[in-house]
């Protein structure tokens, strides 16, 4: 099968991370979760908090790249230290990143409408107790909003 992307896929899925609580939404184009390469658009509004993380395992390097929109990376050491700042910009001179396993990061959105493009090895599976920064609150936890809010600073 082919695909193209397209400004009408693009809109299709911000449509949907706008509409949806979570303020982001993924459009996979692997067909499993276990098939061993994953490329997925990944939609994200501002507002929506992706708790920092890490992916230990040394075969889960990602690399993501901005179509449309802007986005935030921050990069932090192992005490939760901001180590690292930049803004992914489509279009302009930084517009991707690649992160090799074991670096702790996030992503702020800075625009409403940002999409990235995301490669990573599959299979998919839950981050893992240790994948999770233990300095940074959860996605559902009561600091989540306070926490985003000094991430989004960070840009302004």
């Amino acid at each position: 099968m082919i695909r193209l992307i397209d400004r009408a896929l693009l809109d299709e899925v911000s449509t949907e991370a706008r509409a949806g609580a979570r303020l982001r939404k993924n459009r996979n184009f692997h067909q499993r979760d276990d098939y061993p390469a994953h490329r997925l658009l990944n939609a994200v509004e501002p507002d929506t908090y992706i708790a920092p993380h890490r992916h230990i395992d040394p075969t889960k390097d990602e690399t993501m790249v901005v179509l449309r929109g802007k986005l935030g990376l921050v990069v932090f050491d192992d005490a939760g230290v901001i180590v690292k700042t930049a803004v992914l910009n489509a279009g302009a001179e930084c517009c991707g990143v690649d992160i090799s396993h074991g670096e702790w990061h996030t992503f702020v959105a800075l625009e409403s409408g940002t999409v990235i493009f995301e490669a990573k090895a599959g299979p998919y599976l839950p981050l893992a107790p240790a994948e999770r920064a233990p300095w940074a609150p959860t996605e559902n936890d009561a600091d989540a909003g306070e926490y985003l809010a000094r991430l989004e600073q960070l840009f302004s």
